[in-house]
């Protein structure tokens, strides 16, 4: 009963643990890079340009580049020491500890000025120190890893081999050895480029990513719809702007915010307008589902494409509900003269795609299991090309029946193939391929000229495949060929193959071997 128990409970927690959709945008995959030629090549290539002094703090092993430039330049390359000081010799010491490089620079000026008259002073940075930082929290290999010190957050994920498909990244936290403590939005510098949200990493930070729990749902004319992570006292302009914000397209007199009743037992709606939400800034909340609507008829491209023999194929405008098939052909130009109107088709690409169970379920049946009304339908299905518009090309153009003359729809396709003047022949036959059509002539006819039957030739089950249809026809039933048509020779089921006769045969060899050594021991020793 124990035993029972526990696995309900771990199947329980396994059940919540998939259940959960976690942000799945596609800058995370970015931060799961676990090629370590991949990781290498970045840390030994990677480089931002120069870097901002006014964000860059210098620490224990960083080289300096001193010039003092006179009536003599006197140079000095001193390096920080543990404490935080540089020493210039003549100079003394100077306390470094906590100072961005802008700092340094004017502390050291200020320092040498005292000393030095009417000359020049110039300071960078010469070399980097390494530092050492800790990745710890919900990521794939949590540990302690040496960076250069001009390495950024990113740089730390790319090579810690990156974080968990349930890593929070918009709510990393960076605590520093000296009691500061920041939150950074990653996802920010990612999306937006916010490079306050990918600051420089000191010696000795601790960086610590949870798990996501919290979400914010985003739906519908949004550049980046999805689930991301929720981050307290965010606004709704906030997260809108983190997903690439709203669409051309969208809605924007009413924002709907499903939200839920403190004791989240249940939804309600809160409706704004765009311009309240960027001005007024209300505030987002954990499991909000903002959903962004379309305005319907609104820049909608209205064509139809026209495509093969035809003067002028291409894209063409349309009138919804009024520009008909005839008049598109006629602007395209017509026909070419090798058109086939017989084999020319429509093709609805807004075709109804209605779910079919029985569909469905045939095709997990064997054949033989099948009735053959339920075989046949599985053919006649699996044979229907969806989003085909029956037309009679010939009707509409040729005899100008207007009945066949169809109201085009937004993405309509209008295909014309060239006339097929040959009859195929395939399978089993000397010589397989096109021959050109002739009236009057037969199924016969096409096999002689194709060389006759092949020695595999199955001779009484030849079929025609029709060119319009696709249908499968009994070369008997067939009166007569039309343009297009494939005859099919099928072939005789093959004979055992010659490694299995050799295998069989010796197996009979040998076994008869074996009786006729016996009978000969037994004469011999009847003797």
């Amino acid at each position: 009963m124990k035993a029972q128990l526990l696995f309900l409970i771990l199947l329980l927690i396994n059940f919540t643990s998939i259940a959960q959709v976690f942000p799945d945008y596609q800058e995370r995959a970015l931060l799961g890079l676990k090629d370590s030629t991949l990781i290498t090549q970045f840390l030994t290539t990677s480089s931002e340009g120069a870097i901002d002094p006014n964000e860059y703090k210098v620490g224990p092993g960083d080289i300096l580049f001193i010039s003092i430039s006179g009536l003599d330049e006197k140079i000095f390359t001193p390096g920080i020491d543990p404490e935080g000081f540089i020493y210039i010799p003549r100079i003394g010491a100077i306390d470094l500890r906590n100072k961005t490089l802008s700092e340094a620079k004017v502390a050291i000026q200020t320092r040498l000025m005292k000393s030095f008259k009417d000359v020049d002073i110039h300071i960078s940075l010469q070399n980097f120190r390494k530092l050492k930082v800790s990745l710890v929290g919900n990521v794939i290999n949590p540990s302690t890893y040496v960076l250069s010190s001009s390495s950024r957050l990113l740089d730390l994920f790319v090579l810690s081999s990156g974080l968990t498909n349930s890593s929070d990244i918009r709510n990393i936290r960076i605590n520093s050895k000296n009691g500061e403590q920041k939150k950074v939005d990653l996802l920010k510098f990612l999306r937006l480029g916010d490079y306050s949200q990918n600051p420089f990493l000191n010696d000795g930070d601790i960086v610590l990513v949870d798990k996501a729990e919290r979400f914010v749902s985003l739906f519908g004319h949004i550049k980046y719809p999805g689930n991301y992570e929720y981050k307290e006292g965010e606004s709704i302009d906030e997260v809108l702007n983190v997903a690439g914000g709203i669409l051309y397209k969208a809605r924007t007199d009413s924002i709907e915010i499903v939200r839920f009743t403190d004791d989240g037992k249940s939804q309600y709606s809160i409706y704004f307008s765009y311009e309240k939400i960027k001005s007024e800034k209300p505030k987002v909340n954990k499991g909000d589902f903002i959903i962004v609507r379309e305005i319907p008829d609104y820049f909608d491209v209205h064509y139809v494409e026209v495509k093969g023999e035809i003067k002028y194929p291409g894209v063409y405008k349309i009138k919804k509900d009024e520009t008909t098939l005839s008049q598109v052909i006629n602007e395209a130009g017509g026909f070419k003269k090798n058109a086939s109107l017989k084999d020319a088709v429509l093709y609805r690409t807004k075709a109804d795609s209605t779910y079919d169970p029985e569909l469905e379920r045939l095709r997990l049946i064997p054949r033989a299991d099948m009735t053959d009304d339920e075989y046949d339908y599985l053919k006649a299905r699996s044979r229907q090309k969806r989003g085909r518009v029956v037309i009679d090309f010939e009707k509409l153009f040729l005899q100008k029946d207007s009945n066949e003359d169809v109201v085009l729809k937004i993405g309509d396709i209008i295909t014309i193939p060239e006339k097929k003047e040959y009859i195929s022949i395939i399978g089993q036959v000397v010589n397989p391929g096109n021959i050109t059509y002739k009236t009057g002539l037969t199924i016969d006819d096409y096999i002689n000229i194709a060389g006759g039957f092949s020695w595999r030739a199955k001779e009484g089950d030849v079929r025609v495949i029709r060119a319009n249809t696709g249908e499968w026809v009994d070369a008997e039933d067939v009166d007569e060929l039309k343009p297009g048509d494939t005859i099919w020779v099928p072939e005789d089921p093959p004979g055992p193959k010659f490694w299995e006769v050799f295998t069989t045969s010796l197996q009979v060899l040998g076994q008869i071997a074996a009786v006729v050594a016996a009978t000969v021991a037994v004469i011999v020793a009847t003797r």
